[in-house]
């Protein structure tokens, strides 16, 4: 399990056995290595340039060829959720850079007309072949145990797509948002 910040644990209130409420605010997860950068130009579609160009670097040393892919940005409805995946970024990155990392969540208040864009992440059924996936599915469910919101019940191959979003907090915005949109929440 995770250490999450008290301030930051709102499944409590967010989750049923219904899943995740929605509200008007959305959340991401990143690494406090990337909040200067994300403060200038926004959230970006497949945001990490270091990752990326990391990536790119070392399948030109191994021969192979790199092509670069368009991710939307993910966003949840809950800031717990948000902060896992901002730990699971901090430790990613850990992996190719020195430096001291944390994890860090940022608020999204999208304008109205742009809140219907935000969609289920039914690409989340990838998550059953990696080990992150297994990972998060394993903490999900002690989320829900610890919630009182009943067992975690989802077959990621069979689910309708709004589960992956009202079970699995899972979503995604398939456009850059703004900075204006953004609120670095306190660490």
């Amino acid at each position: 399990m995770t250490d999450i910040p008290d301030y930051l644990q709102d499944a409590r209130v967010l989750l049923s056995k219904d899943g995740f409420a929605i509200g008007n605010v959305w959340y991401h997860g990143t690494s406090s290595a990337l909040i200067d950068s994300i403060k200038e130009k926004g959230l970006k579609r497949s945001g990490d340039d270091a990752i990326r160009q990391a990536a790119k670097s070392t399948m030109a040393k191994i021969g192979n060829s790199y092509t670069e892919t368009r991710e939307p940005v993910f966003l949840t409805q809950s800031k717990e959720l948000a902060y896992y995946w901002a730990q699971q970024t901090v430790r990613r990155r850990a992996a190719r850079f020195e430096g001291k990392e944390t994890p860090v969540v940022l608020a999204v208040k999208l304008p109205e007309e742009q809140l219907s864009k935000v969609k289920p992440d039914v690409g989340a059924a990838s998550l059953l072949m990696v080990k992150e996936g297994e990972e998060f599915m394993l903490y999900l469910a002690s989320v829900y145990q610890s919630c009182g919101a009943g067992e975690l019940d989802i077959d990621l191959m069979k689910a309708d797509r709004m589960d992956y979003l009202n079970k699995l907090g899972m979503a995604y915005f398939d456009k850059d948002i703004d900075a204006k949109h953004l609120e670095v929440l306190p660490s």
